[in-house]
């Protein structure tokens, strides 16, 4: 009974050895093609010195009278915005029309007659002395009707550039004479901004003469128009520089503070897009990709590029690919990372 027991088991261990052996699946390859990647390189990034400084007008002018006449109308007054060729003062205009209309009429005869007496001296009809005559009274009254004319029209003052009214002179009522100020504004479409800079930086800023202006509403402005005052003032030794605006309207009102930044010099670094960055808390990092693996790289990053990109100080090197959409990235690094655990 005990040997055919044994032959039993033996029977069952010889089955159980002859069952192929348990294969655990291996999981397939991770499928990254989705995501969109970009090489690290390294490009020329200019250096920059940035400075507080004061936005002021290029053009500031006071308007006078060219007539002398009552103000019986003011469109504008100080602080209004105001563009070129806008009507801002108006005189009484009766009499000045009525010179001018009167003018006009002496004109045309003088001109009637000019022209008959430039036929009969073609004809030899008359003496060249009666023709130069005729001639004489003409331009006279030609010149008569333009004087008439321009002070007819300077009865109605316009903006002579697009600006703000900074003060008036004049009010409604008020008999002024030639050459009494109205107005006074300054252009909002030239201006320019006055810097300070202490010595140590003026050689590099006199060699690259170049700037970005950062105005109040975040617009970026990049300017070669560098005015550098050639000598430093000699109780702060510091030298005064204009730099001036492409002509434009860019909503800012003299008087306001603005960073400009002066290129200094350049280096290489790596630069990645702002759009690829990934925010954890306080801290930056990117997804870097290798061939079947992706993973999360916390970055140390320079201040923002004018073009949206940050330059990286830590924790990347040349040559690695970064992901463009950290959001789809993401979900990829968690699937990954899902499939390890399991």
């Amino acid at each position: 009974m005990k040997k055919l027991t044994l032959v039993m088991v033996g029977c069952v261990f010889l089955m159980a050895c002859s069952k192929p052996p348990i294969v655990i699946p291996t999981h397939t390859p991770l499928d990254l093609s989705h995501l969109k990647t970009v090489p690290l390189m390294l490009s020329t990034v200019e250096q920059e010195i940035p400075f507080d400084g004061v936005v002021e007008a290029i053009n500031q002018a006071t308007v006078s009278s060219q007539v002398a006449g009552r103000v019986v109308a003011l469109p504008v007054d100080v602080g209004d915005v105001v563009k070129k060729g806008e009507l801002i003062v108006q005189f009484t205009d009766v009499e000045q029309k009525a010179r001018a209309a009167s003018a006009r009429a002496k004109w045309v005869e003088a001109q009637t007659q000019f022209m008959r007496m430039q036929d009969m001296l073609a004809r030899k009809l008359i003496a060249k002395a009666d023709f130069d005559k005729a001639e004489a009274l003409y331009k006279s009254a030609d010149a008569a009707l333009k004087e008439a004319e321009e002070i007819a029209a300077n009865t109605a003052v316009y903006a002579p550039y697009g600006g703000v009214v900074v003060s008036r002179s004049v009010k409604v009522g008020e008999t002024v004479a030639p050459g009494t100020p109205l107005m006074t504004g300054l252009s909002l479409e030239h201006l320019r901004v006055q810097v300070d800079i202490p010595q140590r930086h003026i050689g590099a800023i006199r060699t690259f003469k170049t700037a970005r202006i950062t105005l109040a509403n975040g617009l970026m402005v990049k300017t070669h128009d560098l005015r550098i005052s050639p000598s430093a003032d000699p109780l702060s030794h510091a030298f005064k520089i204009l730099v001036n605006l492409p002509q434009g309207d860019y909503t800012q009102e003299p008087g306001t503070l603005v960073k400009v930044h002066f290129v200094s010099g350049s280096e290489e670094q790596l630069l990645i897009d702002a759009q690829a960055v990934a925010q954890r808390g306080e801290v930056n990092g990117v997804y870097t990709l290798a061939e079947q693996s992706i993973d999360f790289r916390l970055v140390r990053l320079g201040t923002r590029t004018k073009e949206g990109k940050y330059p990286v100080l830590a924790g990347l090197q040349a040559g690695e690919r970064i992901a463009q959409d950290p959001v789809a990235a993401a979900a990829a690094y968690k699937k990954a990372h899902s499939r390890l655990v399991q």
